[in-house]
């Protein structure tokens, strides 16, 4: 499989077969891309377990060692869990499931 690539602010998705999602992201309105249904779904489960309800929520760091811990292996190896994180992250987010504190650090919670 093809690694992922994020190039002059454009992402591009892992290939695979299978059905797709279309996810967004709330840093580029109007862009999309189409990625895995049923990896997004996995991944999305993972961020909805570990992100707390409430403020302050997650910082970066603590979410991706949060989703480290609780992705299923067989379904994100090696690194994989860390670019659909941020994928599900930026589309939640941009949905409105997600929400981001303002400040620093960068903190997530679930809206």
């Amino acid at each position: 499989m093809k690694r992922s690539t994020a190039r002059r602010g454009v992402f591009t998705a892992p290939k695979g077969d299978g059905p797709k999602v279309t996810v967004r992201t709330p840093n580029k309105p109007g862009s999309a891309q189409r990625v895995d249904k049923a990896k997004y779904e996995a991944m999305r489960a993972v961020l909805l377990k570990v992100l707390p309800r409430k403020a302050p929520g997650l910082t970066q760091t603590e979410m991706m060692a949060a989703v480290m811990r609780a992705a299923p292996r067989a379904t994100f190896p090696d690194s994989t869990s860390m670019w659909w994180a941020k994928c599900v992250q930026l589309d939640l987010e941009a949905k409105g499931v997600l929400a981001r504190e303002v400040g620093k650090p960068l903190r997530w919670h679930r809206a």
